[in-house]
């Protein structure tokens, strides 16, 4: 018996029917960044840092709205204790730092054959920082950090996390909402994906359809990224060399997310092409339980260690492990996400991170029988002041994993 919702329909059809969403979320306005570097001070004040250096990235962007791309010359911004933002990077590029910049600063510029780990120091000193703790992000390049280190001794270098992760772990609503818009545009693709499923077609394929969907639906740039496995494929949790096509009975995992206004969408889906086995859907069965398992234990207030505890508690009641031995789990629990698509924090058994409102994780305990076949079944939860929310709903049962008889 097909599974429900798999096959039957085309590519064409598919695209054609799809109609743009992107304009339901509306990207985050100027009037953020004050907040977040607000947000950023108060750490940075308990945290004992007289300034933080924001390197070109991720970490720029979302306090600064400075978009750059980082590269084998120091681009960054120091954000002073005092509020004030002041930009590093060469002199030739001034220019266009100036046009993408969201929160106005002065900009420092180094030329070619003069040293940015000095001029940083220079403006520091320039500030009346002469002393103490600067705060580094902690994505910042080793030739950075070593230059930094070897051109002065009155400041102490230390790890940016607390203050960068600090702030960014912690979603507004206006994040929320742009993440929300995302992954209902990827979960409507996980349907047309498993529509357009017919025997001999290639993993390409099928990459290239949700890359064009995404497009389609308004995600300027397609898939962020995409992982289509068939058969034994699927027991590699991240893919193999070379995809195999697609063949009746064979266990279809289909994992890919895009990028809307810089925050991202994550999730996977398994299910069968054909007739499924009794393994394949007790295992199928036990991840979605894992998944309700990480669900129920993503409380205000606990622990975000505590929720891949309870997964793999689960799951050793049920003959699987212990801890990542296979057959079972043999990766954590989950990450978290906003504008990157792994961020802080992460569901492991180590991490001591608290729960609160705002918190944004992925829920993927993804079961591997080796050589045989992998189930993963991903969706994201964030925090609320009353417990933790699905921003998808879950997959159903094996055998109408969209809920499509309910």
């Amino acid at each position: 018996m097909m599974t429900l919702g798999v096959g039957g329909s085309t590519i064409e059809a598919e695209l054609a029917a799809i109609e743009s969403k992107a304009h339901l979320a509306k990207p985050i306005g100027k009037e953020a960044y004050p907040k977040r570097i607000k947000r950023a001070l108060e750490i940075m004040a308990t945290e004992n840092v007289s300034a933080v250096y924001l390197h070109a990235g991720t970490n720029l962007y979302y306090f600064t709205g400075t978009k750059w791309s980082a590269s084998e010359r120091m681009v960054g911004a120091l954000l002073l204790a005092d509020g004030t933002i002041h930009y590093i990077a060469p002199y030739f590029e001034e220019g266009t730092i100036l046009d993408f910049m969201e929160f106005e600063g002065p900009v420092h510029g180094w030329e070619e054959h003069e040293s940015p780990f000095e001029l940083l120091v220079t403006v520091l000193k320039e500030n009346g920082i002469t002393e103490g703790n600067i705060a580094m992000d902690e994505v910042t390049p080793f030739f950075i950090i070593d230059g930094v280190l070897n051109c002065q001794s009155e400041f102490k270098l230390v790890n940016a996390k607390a203050i960068t992760a600090g702030c960014r772990m912690i979603k507004s609503d206006e994040e929320i909402a742009i993440m929300q818009t995302a992954m209902d545009i990827t979960m409507e693709i996980h349907k047309a994906v498993a529509r357009i499923l017919k025997p001999g077609i290639a993993a390409q394929t099928v990459v290239d359809f949700i890359h064009e969907a995404h497009k389609r639906y308004g995600a300027p740039n397609g898939s962020y990224f995409c992982i289509v496995l068939f058969g034994v494929d699927t027991s590699f949790p991240h893919g193999v060399k070379t995809p195999k096509d697609l063949e009746e009975n064979d266990v279809v995992l289909i994992d890919t997310g895009c990028m809307l206004h810089d925050y991202i969408s994550d999730i996977t889906r398994t299910y069968v092409y054909g007739d499924i086995t009794d393994e394949q859907r007790r295992i199928w069965n036990l991840e979605r339980e894992a998944q309700f398992s990480a669900f129920n234990a993503a409380q205000l207030g606990q622990t975000c260690g505590s929720i891949d505890v309870a997964v793999r508690e689960t799951l050793e009641a049920n003959g699987l492990g212990p801890d990542y031995k296979l057959p079972g789990l043999p990766h954590r629990t989950g990450h978290g996400i906003g504008l990157d698509i792994h961020e802080w924090p992460f569901l492991v058994k180590t991490d001591q991170t608290i729960l609160e409102p705002g918190i944004c994780v992925s829920n993927e305990p993804m079961l591997v029988v080796p050589e045989k076949f992998g189930i993963r079944l991903e969706d994201h939860i964030y925090m609320t002041e009353s417990g933790p929310k699905w921003f998808t709903e879950p997959a159903y049962k094996i055998e109408d994993p969209f809920g499509l008889s309910k």
